[in-house]
């Protein structure tokens, strides 16, 4: 708009005689549209600037420390297949799963428990969802009662803890340990306790589900082949508590 008018007036000068006007105008007009256009060069390059300063300070560089993922080929080679297997099977990135399997394998070799089984508890407790909720407040990845066993989350910071993965399996492990020792070591009866079917003449498939599936996963860690899409038993139907009144909460959703 400018250019044009500019060029409307030059042209009056120029019709009317004035060309000397004319040409000067042009030479002053030519300046100010310079001007301006630096003016706006420094502007926007202003904008760019605050704009990346922004950017700075949502950043935060130790974010990467805080992930819960690892490489997967740096995982040894039976918990690199077993991660592999989870995650097609859970449909699940294989840099979280790859951390989870390694921390199994730690506490597992530290709690005298299977890494599987205790792999084969999250993945049925919760797919592997980290923020995992039933209605009764069993949280995260292995559905830790979290008001039961708030102690336990003391040396974590706290409850919220519950939903960091490596806190909720650390947590988790220490419960089905307790459970299975409390059964006489008795993995059927430890997977009872856990659940809270105790008092239930049936868990409704729950234990038979872990142990399906902790036996695929130990199959994949010796190197054998199990399709990922390998059927679990089907749940039953949940009973009726025992006269005592008593009945399991948790059981109760599945």
């Amino acid at each position: 708009m400018a250019l044009l008018g500019v060029g409307v007036f030059t042209v009056a000068l120029i019709v009317f005689g004035r060309s000397d006007l004319g040409t000067e105008f042009e030479a002053e007009a030519l300046t100010w549209l310079q001007q301006r256009q630096a003016a706006r060069t420094l502007a926007d390059a202003g904008s760019s600037t605050e704009l990346n300063a922004l950017d700075a300070s949502w950043g935060d560089l130790n974010a990467v420390d805080r992930a819960t993922a690892a490489d997967p080929a740096k995982l040894s080679r039976q918990q690199a297949s077993v991660a592999k297997w989870l995650s097609h099977r859970y449909r699940v990135a294989p840099e979280p799963v790859s951390r989870l399997v390694q921390e199994a394998w730690r506490m597992g070799h530290r709690e005298k428990l299977e890494p599987t089984l205790i792999l084969a508890v999250m993945a049925i407790e919760s797919g592997f969802n980290p923020f995992a909720q039933s209605a009764v407040g069993a949280q995260g990845l292995m559905q830790v009662m979290t008001r039961v066993h708030d102690a336990k989350y003391e040396v974590f910071g706290g409850n919220h803890a519950a939903f960091d993965p490596v806190t909720n399996l650390r947590v988790g492990v220490q419960v089905l340990k307790e459970c299975i020792t409390r059964a006489g070591g008795s993995l059927e009866g430890g997977l009872r306790r856990y659940v809270g079917a105790t008092n239930l003449t049936d868990d409704g498939g729950y234990a038979n589900k872990v142990l399906a599936e902790h036996k695929y996963l130990h199959q994949i860690a010796q190197g054998l082949s199990v399709p990922v899409t390998a059927h679990l038993p089907s749940p039953t139907v949940a009973p009726e508590a025992p006269a005592t009144g008593q009945r399991n909460t948790r059981l109760a959703l599945r």
